[in-house]
């Protein structure tokens, strides 16, 4: 054996390190894995997932908070949500008016004041066609009552008394006294709400109609600097597709109104009109709206006219809203709103349990909004576009050039 060999063999066996040791000075090698990563034993992988954790909790009690916020402050979010989707809906009109060489603001007012009296004349045919048919459409009620006592009594077993029971007691139930004031106060303030929010809505609408550049441009300037491109164009794409999500709605319901209209006309039923008017509001929700109004359509025509016009006026708005789902959605929306039909129901649901019926109306709107945000923000854009500079702001006088400019003149 050599004397290399030997010398080798000593240091080997001499050697203080053991063979799981790291000489210090010699780079570690990876760890495994799902190594521990510390000295509790923590490993790999319950490490990583712990750090998602804090970040997904900080996450929820942010959107928790913004929620809050919004729910706290409905009485005024709600009124600018409103007059929101109504500037998407009548900015071209606004528009319109402006290349007819009319100023922006009167071009506003009177984009205002024309919606104001459309939906006053609206309520007003409506009102007029029930105090016209109220005397005829009651007795078609009781009509209709005593029917479904029959079919009650033939297909269920009810007796009369049972009926009778029933009312009675959701008698006693409204006019509890309790009960009673505390509805006639809830009705109240919610009269109130709705009046102040109104009016909340067409200031905002008018304000939204003739300066909106500039209060977008003053919301943008509130990003920081690297924020403002991506705050700015996001703001846009979201704008493009809110904008087609409530034009096609428009056309939508004005369709399935119509069509409900003229079957409910054709089959001879009352309150024409206010079927036309509740099924084109009720548009507005999608699936669920459509649900309710001709549900409604349904009933009226059970009342007036028996099961079987009924029947018919199912299969009418039945076939409408086939027509509207199939033909009318897809070609109008196209892929500027892609929102997937889950996720429309589920929209609607949160909706609904966060703010009722308003969170019902706005709930596919914010949806198709974010969806566009998210789109944009990851680079999965339909149709690109560079991002658009922002408007100048208004220039200040130096009053300190004008004594100097006066002096350079003399």
């Amino acid at each position: 054996m050599s004397n290399t060999g030997r010398d080798e063999a000593e240091r080997d066996e001499e050697s203080p390190v053991a063979d799981n040791q790291v000489l210090e000075g010699v780079p570690a090698e990876t760890p495994e894995p799902y190594a521990p990563v510390d000295e509790a034993g923590v490993t790999r992988g319950m490490y990583i997932a712990s750090t998602w954790a804090w970040r997904f909790l900080v996450v929820v009690a942010a959107v928790a908070v913004v929620g809050y916020g919004i729910r706290y402050l409905s009485e005024v979010f709600v009124p600018i949500t409103v007059g929101v989707l109504l500037t998407a809906l009548l900015v071209p009109i606004t528009n319109g008016l402006q290349r007819l060489r009319l100023p922006r603001g009167p071009a506003a007012g009177i984009t205002v004041i024309a919606t104001i009296v459309v939906v006053a004349g609206l309520l007003t045919l409506v009102g007029t066609q029930i105090a016209g048919q109220f005397d005829s459409l009651s007795t078609q009620v009781g009509e209709g009552v005593q029917r479904l006592r029959e079919l009650g009594r033939i297909n269920f077993g009810l007796t009369d008394q049972d009926v009778t029971n029933a009312i009675k007691a959701v008698r006693e139930q409204l006019a509890s006294g309790g009960g009673l004031g505390h509805q006639a106060a809830a009705v109240g303030t919610t009269a109130t709400h709705v009046i102040a929010g109104l009016f909340i809505s067409l200031f905002c609408l008018f304000f939204f109609l003739y300066q909106g550049e500039q209060i977008w441009a003053w919301l943008v300037r509130l990003f920081p600097r690297r924020a403002r491109d991506k705050a700015d164009s996001s703001g846009r794409k979201a704008w493009v597709s809110l904008t087609a999500f409530v034009r096609a709605t428009i056309i939508v319901a004005a369709v399935d109104a119509i069509g409900i209209s003229l079957g409910a006309a054709i089959l001879g039923l009352p309150l024409v009109s206010a079927i036309g008017i509740l099924v084109f509001v009720g548009a507005f929700v999608p699936v669920v709206g459509a649900l309710v109004s001709g549900i409604v359509a349904v009933l009226v025509a059970l009342v007036a006219k028996g099961p079987i016009v009924a029947i018919v006026m199912l299969a009418v708005v039945i076939g409408v809203q086939q027509l509207e789902a199939h033909v009318l959605q897809p070609f109008l929306l196209g892929r500027a709103v892609s929102v997937h039909p889950l996720a429309v129901i589920l929209s609607i649901a949160t909706g609904v349990v966060i703010a009722g019926i308003v969170g019902a109306l706005v709930a596919v709107p914010t949806a198709a909004v974010l969806n566009a945000i998210v789109n944009h923000l990851a680079g999965n854009d339909v149709d690109p576009e560079p991002p658009r500079p922002l408007p100048p702001l208004p220039r200040r006088r130096n009053r300190t050039a004008e004594p100097a400019s006066s002096e350079g003149e003399s």
